[in-house]
């Protein structure tokens, strides 16, 4: 099925995301790239032929492709390149039973259910104003009934979309970090490497 195809195909080197994208109806490949992350998918998009990318991209789920459009004006070779947007994203009014439950999705990789992205309303990327992030440790260290907010880590600096893949790597380790979020210059927001 598409979700099972998607699957593979992130897995793939390029070379054969691409050949397998190619040999699929374009209703079918813009199936499974709705089925990809965002990231993985604007990757892929980036190495088609402009004309192929532009009609899949017409056929994608109009939500989807905003996400995918969105990533694809970065840098591959950047934070905005390299973000995902699939996030674990409260408000600060959130409880942190609601926070440890959100971390459980099975979806979810260890590297992004290791933080909480706690922001100001909207919650879909890019949001309101990111205000801290929540490290799960921290989380479960925490009665359920405190507020995220009071378990904030306000000390880590985000991550800006054009900042290279030397210093996300540097940010990484500095931090000791598996996941850094990533915001535009009004502190929205975007995704996290």
């Amino acid at each position: 099925d598409d979700e099972r195809l998607a699957e593979l195909i992130e897995e793939m080197p390029e070379e054969d995301q691409v050949e397998i994208l190619e040999h699929l109806t374009h209703e079918r490949a813009a199936d499974v790239l709705e089925e990809m992350s965002a990231d993985d998918a604007a990757d892929l998009i980036n190495d088609l032929p402009p004309e192929t990318a532009a009609h899949l991209l017409e056929l994608m789920e109009p939500d989807e492709a905003q996400d995918v459009r969105r990533l694809m004006e970065y840098g591959e070779e950047t934070a905005g390149g390299m973000m995902t947007t699939d996030l674990v994203i409260l408000p600060p009014d959130a409880t942190v039973a609601e926070a440890l439950a959100r971390v459980r999705n099975e979806e979810l990789t260890p590297s992004l259910a290791a933080l909480v992205h706690v922001c100001r309303q909207p919650l879909e990327t890019p949001t309101g104003r990111l205000l801290g992030v929540a490290h799960f440790q921290r989380l479960l260290r925490e009665p359920p009934s405190t507020l995220v907010a009071a378990a904030l880590d306000k000390t880590m600096d985000p991550l800006h979309p054009e900042a290279t893949i030397d210093e996300v790597a540097a940010h990484l380790a500095t931090y000791n970090l598996v996941a850094a979020p990533v915001v535009d210059d009004a502190g929205r927001l975007l995704g996290a490497v």
